[in-house]
């Protein structure tokens, strides 16, 4: 079964990091990675840019609509997720509660609607 890890963290936090304070970062993520890969549940992952250049769509009454940055104003944001390959809930639970983001902020798991491998 397949489950996504939306990672959601105030972007603020991140406002006084050094280039080392990301490489660091890098690193924590990079042996995250590497643990999931070794484990056979890798499935994908990615870091998306900034809430703020997001560009929202919405057709209503046959009208598309189109606004920058994000749907909802809030303090925590969209940063990222991963998708894992695991037998179930339990499962995904014990990966995400090593996942990096959830030391600073939220890590929401949601199974995926359409299965796994």
């Amino acid at each position: 079964m397949n489950y996504t890890f939306l990672l959601y963290s105030d972007p603020t936090g991140f406002a006084d990091m050094t280039e080392d304070d990301w490489a660091r970062e890098k690193e924590v993520y990079g042996a995250y990675i590497g643990a999931l890969q070794e484990a056979g549940v890798f499935v994908s992952t990615d870091w998306l840019q900034p809430a703020m250049t997001a560009t929202t769509l919405s057709v209503q009454n046959g009208k598309t609509r189109i606004e920058n940055g994000p749907f909802a104003e809030t303090t925590e944001t969209l940063g990222g997720y991963f998708v894992i390959d695991v037998p179930d809930l339990d499962a995904a639970i014990a990966w995400a509660e090593k996942c990096p983001a959830a030391q600073y902020g939220k890590v929401e798991i949601r199974a995926t609607a359409m299965g796994g491998d």
